[in-house]
Order: structure tokens, then sequence, then C-alpha cells
């Protein structure tokens, strides 16, 4: 059973529907007694960090996500803006992140040579040989952001992808996940990282 966090900071249909074509079952939740019961947990997000994480707080769930990370240990993936807001802070805005990874969002820099947001699809490199990245294919996945996240420890990173400079676009420590990409807009292979995250 995977649990997704509906706090209205993402459109979350699709990522509902990609996980019952895998043969997943979901719950879409943001009630507390619920979600305190989750066995694997998906916190999705699309839009602004101060916003998203805004919306968490108003939704009385951080205690709830702190209590899921750390005492219960349950398997959690941040998806796009969930990322973010799983990291210590970001240069988009001025409230703290959950700071479940030693990381902070800062905005994409690519010389003016590309442009911002980094939009579409891109090969995708896993590294540091973590189960979410695991397939039999090179990856691609499709992107829409215009910040990613900078990590105190290279072990942390379980993906990069190159956009002007190497893109930081996967964390893992532990029980917790987070990607930069959108898995649930990036057909077989986001069946396959969800499949993984499934099984972990």
């Amino acid at each position: 059973m995977i649990t997704i966090l509906d706090a209205g900071i993402s459109n979350i249909g699709s990522l509902q529907n990609m996980l019952k074509k895998i043969g997943e079952k979901v719950i879409v939740t943001r009630d507390i007694e619920v979600l305190s019961k989750a066995e694997r947990l998906i916190l999705p997000g699309v839009g602004a960090f101060d916003a998203g994480i805004q919306r968490l707080h108003d939704a009385g769930v951080i205690d709830t996500l702190n209590d899921l990370a750390y005492r219960r240990a349950i398997p959690i993936l941040g998806i796009c803006l969930g990322m973010h807001l799983m990291c210590r802070s970001s240069e988009e805005g001025t409230l703290k992140g959950l700071g479940f990874f030693d990381a902070d969002v800062k905005k994409i820099n690519t010389g003016n040579t590309l442009k911002v947001p980094h939009m579409g699809w891109n090969n995708t490199h896993p590294c540091n040989d973590h189960p979410l990245m695991h397939s039999d294919d090179k990856m691609r996945f499709y992107y829409v952001h215009s910040f990613h996240p900078h990590c105190d420890h290279q072990g942390d990173r379980i993906a990069t992808a190159r956009y002007g400079q190497d893109l930081t676009v996967g964390l893992a420590k532990d029980n917790l996940m987070a990607v930069q990409f959108h898995p649930e807009k990036s057909h077989r292979f986001g069946m396959r990282l969800l499949s993984n995250f499934a099984k972990i």
C-alpha cells in the first residue's frame, strides 16, 4: 500500500493512475490519522518552495512527517517540489524545509547558454547504486524545474542529469528518497522507478 500526501500542492491524478497501473494499492489523504499509519509515502509537489512548505504547516502534517521519517522510518519518496521540501532550505524562498536531507536548493545556472526552467526529457544517470534507480535500460525522465539541490554528502546523490552542468536529480539517505523529475510523466521509465520504490 502506498500513501500519497495530498497537501494541495500537486495534481496527483497522473501519479495515482500510474501506481494503479503497476498494480499498487493507493491511498490519497491529508488526514493525519490515516497518514500516521502509512506503510510507504509519496510527497509530490509543484510550485514555489515557501507556498509548499506553508501548505504542509497549514495541513498540520509536519510532526507526522517527522514521525514517519525518523521514528517509524518508512520509505518516503519526494517528487519535484516534494524533493525540495525535504531539503533544509531553498533560494526560492525564506522558510525552512523539512531538513530530511543535508541539502540546500539553488537556482540552475547555465551561464545563459540554456533556457531555465529545464523542461522536457533528459537522460538521467544513476550513481551510488541505489535500488530506486535500478533499470535494465538507460533512463530518461521528464523534467520541469528551475532549481535543484546541492547536497553536503556526495553519498546521498543517487542520480544526475546534464543541463549545462551536472544537476543532482536524485537523493537518498536511509529510508528517505527524492527525485527532481516527474516519474508520473515519464512512461515506462517512471513505471520502473515507482515499481522499485514499492519494493524497497
